[in-house]
Order: structure tokens, then C-alpha cells, then sequence
């Protein structure tokens, strides 16, 4: 079971726990199972979706071994799905942290409108430091974490949670992340109609879609067509597969 479903408070909160510790590798079988699940579940009395995880982290990200040059454009398209099914939804979406948020892992959870984060949870976009770059980083990061945006994307690093904070885009820290979300859930929106809240989340979520319908393809065929033509995105791809040191040829 990659991911665990559960429903809580009379079944207008909808919980997926990301399933494969330790890592819980947003590979195609972990997409596959989430999207599917969210197509069967959500109801239209369904209120929010939260995502959380099993195991001391919440994801590496995406497989590595499904960026390789023959796999890629139908892992980009398969993953890029994810996000055009969540926002099709028009639910709000809650995103519980601890360990490491990377990658593909991080873009799952900025996507959400709601992110509750231990303290020293580690988020970051580590493509780079592979010789790549993350398309949907490239698009949700500057819309909802312009301060950091190039920062994470052009070094690689990760920062803690409590270091990212200050800028926005984390609601709530706290050293049980799922109990500040139930709270935050029963505060605000637990009250509220899930009509009205299906109706403003398709609202507010507008400039985030039309970035999806607009922008995500062209960062799509620009990874595709220009990045994996190169030497150095290759090299270091296979580099990180072999475990070996990688040697840039800067072309």
C-alpha cells in the first residue's frame, strides 16, 4: 500500500498518508495510486484534503531512475497530471511535514494551500545539484515563495522550515504537524460550506492555473528539448545512479 486513506470528522476531511518509508519516493506507482485514489474519494461534501506521510519523511521526491532520458517525458507528464487533478478538485489542500521535503516532495507540498511544518523539516529543490531542473518548482515557487525562489532553485540547497517561515508560505510550525492541521481545520474551515469552499478555491487558485495551462508546457518542452539534449544533465543524472563523482563538461 503506497498510500494510506483515511477520513476523519464525519468524513469531510479527506487524510493521504504518503505510504513507502523511508523515503516515499513519488515514483509513477506512488502518482498513480494517489491520483487515482483522489478521483475515487473526493465527494462533493468533501471539505479539504490533507497530505501527510508515514515514516520520518515526508519524500526525497520524484525517482531519479524515471529522469533518465528515455523515461523522462512520460514521467514529467504522468507527474504533471498530479497537480492538474488536484487543482481540478478545487478543494483546499493541507500539507503535514517532518524530515525532508525534496524535489518533487516540496512541490507536492507548495502546491497546497496550507502547509503545517516541524521545525526542523528540510525543504528544498536538489535538481540542480543534479544537472537538472525542477519544472514545477520553476513554475510554484516564484508565485508563492518569491523571496526564495532563486535561492532554492539555482543552488540546490535545503532550509528548515522554521528558516523558510518567515516568508510565507508555511502556516503553521509546530512539532506535531497533523494536530496544528486538525486545529487549523476545525478553526477555519470545518464550519464553512463545501460548495463555497469548492467555488473560492477555483477562484484564488486562478493565477496557479492558468500557469499550469499556459506556462507548465513551455517548462515542459524546455526540459525535453534543451536541457536533456545536453552532455552535463545526462552525466549527472547517471552520476547519481552510479554513485560515482560526477564531471560537469559544462555543455
Amino acid at each position: 500500500m503506497t498510500i494510506r486513506w483515511e477520513w476523519t470528522h464525519d468524513q469531510h476531511l479527506l487524510w493521504a498518508r504518503l505510504n513507502r518509508p523511508k523515503a516515499n519516493i513519488l515514483d509513477r506507482e506512488m502518482v498513480t495510486a494517489l491520483e487515482t485514489g483522489l478521483r475515487e474519494r473526493v465527494k462533493p461534501d468533501t471539505f479539504a484534503l490533507v497530505l501527510s506521510h508515514e515514516g520520518p519523511h515526508f519524500s526525497f521526491g520524484a525517482s531519479v531512475q524515471e529522469h533518465v532520458k528515455d523515461q523522462v517525458a512520460g514521467m514529467l507528464s504522468h507527474f504533471h497530471g498530479l497537480f492538474r487533478t488536484l487543482d481540478a478538485l478545487s478543494i483546499p489542500l493541507l500539507a503535514c511535514v517532518k524530515g525532508q521535503c525534496l524535489g518533487g516532495g516540496f512541490e507536492l507540498a507548495s502546491f497546497c494551500h496550507f502547509i503545517f511544518a516541524h521545525p526542523e523539516a528540510r525543504m528544498g529543490q536538489p535538481e540542480i545539484q543534479l544537472g537538472v531542473f525542477p519544472p514545477m518548482g520553476s513554475l510554484l515557487l516564484p508565485l508563492r515563495l518569491p523571496a526564495l525562489a532563486d535561492r532554492l532553485n539555482l543552488t540546490g540547497e535545503s532550509l528548515s522550515a522554521a528558516q523558510i517561515q518567515p516568508f510565507g508560505l508555511i502556516t503553521e510550525l509546530s512539532t506535531d504537524p497533523e494536530l496544528a492541521a486538525v486545529h487549523f481545520f476545525e478553526k477555519h474551515l470545518a464550519s464553512l460550506s463545501a460548495s463555497s469552499l469548492r467555488l473560492t478555491t477555483w477562484a484564488t487558485r486562478w493565477p496557479i492555473r492558468q500557469a499550469l495551462a499556459q506556462t507548465l508546457p513551455v517548462l515542459e518542452t524546455h526540459y525535453l528539448e534543451s536541457l536533456m539534449n545536453t552532455q552535463d544533465a545526462n552525466e549527472g543524472l547517471d552520476a547519481f545512479l552510479s554513485k560515482r563523482p560526477v564531471v560537469w563538461r559544462h555543455a
